[in-house]
């Protein structure tokens, strides 16, 4: 009925494959042999996203990257690194193209979080610590914030020295 009415096409998302693109592990404190006593984390992660069209007509790879660092509040010390870049295969159609780029970093994302959040607990888990089950990201803001600091390195490029 919206077609009828000169509406937008339905947009149509499907994921066609998932996979662990890269993944490394280092459980620092077996490797150092460093004391388990008085450790208090302080886990940091980054996060960053990757889109590309491939050659079959609409569709895409979209790349989530994760990046765990645990330390030792108290001395510094890594505890463990974590890096993960998992990755889908979208099809994406009725997508306006001015409205693809979002979609892709935002609502692709999304859609694999809670299979890269289950890959880190696992690991985390699997490499003798604690499973880590990472905060929910929230991809909207991740976002806005690549697209302001992108404005600002614009802005600091075309002023003259």
């Amino acid at each position: 009925m919206a077609e009828e009415n000169g509406a937008a096409p339905q947009v149509r998302m499907q994921v066609l494959a998932q996979f662990v693109r890269d993944m490394s592990f280092e459980n620092v404190v077996a490797q150092k042999g460093l004391s388990g006593a008085d450790v208090q984390p302080d886990i940091q992660v980054a996060v960053s996203l990757d889109a590309r069209k491939r050659a079959v007509d609409s569709q895409y790879d979209v790349i989530t990257k994760f990046k765990v660092t645990s330390k030792n509040k108290a001395t510094g010390e890594t505890l463990f690194l974590l890096e993960v870049d998992y990755g889908g295969i979208f099809l994406v159609e009725g997508v306006p193209e001015e409205q693809l780029h979002p979609f892709l970093l935002i609502e692709c994302p999304r859609m694999l979080f809670p299979f890269v959040r289950r890959i880190i607990s696992d690991v985390t888990r699997d490499g003798g610590f604690p499973p880590l089950n990472i905060d929910t990201v929230d991809f909207l803001a991740l976002y806005r914030q690549e697209l302001a600091r992108r404005a600002q390195a614009q802005a600091a490029q075309a002023q003259p020295n």
